[in-house]
């Protein structure tokens, strides 16, 4: 038995690229719940409720689909960093990270109704900014969205200019843990094809 049709919980151009360059085909349905922010979770609590959420909110519209939810955030010193407010919370969240190491960890929840199988891990990155100065963080900020990134930061995005290591899955920081993805989907649902 093989995979059957993919769906991909969530609009996220990212993740739309990581699994198109990893050769899959897949249909893109977005949740519309409202993500957790529960300052009292771990990091890997509210990355894996979200994306349980997400996925069990769109398999139920596709129950015979192999549904991917996922959710990413970034965490300096125990609190998360989500999308920022506004330029200026962005300005806020990238002099926080300058010099510092934070991780980055994605809830991948995979679910089918029909038959009932589900699957859920949390990947968990390490980064490391470099030590840059406020003309660097406008540089980023002019030529980067940053408003719909968490950290106000994108690794594939002029990343040069803030990060000065990664410490385990690079496509993890992107959104998206893809090889621990795909042994998920092929172990727990059947051959990718």
């Amino acid at each position: 038995m093989s995979l059957g049709p993919l769906v991909l919980a969530s609009s996220s151009p990212r993740r739309k690229e990581l699994l198109q360059a990893a050769g899959l085909d897949f249909l893109s349905d977005p949740a519309t719940g409202l993500e957790i922010h529960d300052p009292s979770l771990d990091l890997a609590t509210l990355v894996t409720t979200n994306a349980r959420a997400k996925a069990l909110e769109v398999a139920a519209r596709h129950p015979h689909a192999v549904v991917l939810g996922a959710d990413t955030l970034v965490w300096l010193e125990g609190r998360a960093l989500g999308k920022p407010r506004d330029k200026a919370d962005a300005h806020r969240m990238l002099r926080a990270l300058s010099g510092r190491v934070h991780e980055v960890a994605t809830g991948v929840h995979l679910a089918q109704m029909e038959p009932r199988r589900q699957a859920e891990f949390h990947e968990i990155t390490r980064v490391r900014f470099r030590v840059y100065d406020d003309r660097v963080i406008e540089e980023y900020t002019e030529t980067v969205e940053v408003m719909d990134k968490a950290g106000a930061y994108a690794l594939q995005e002029r990343g040069e200019l803030l990060v000065e290591s990664v410490e385990g899955s690079r496509s993890n920081v992107i959104g998206l843990p893809v090889e621990r993805t795909l042994a998920a989907l092929k172990h727990h649902f059947g051959p990718l094809r």
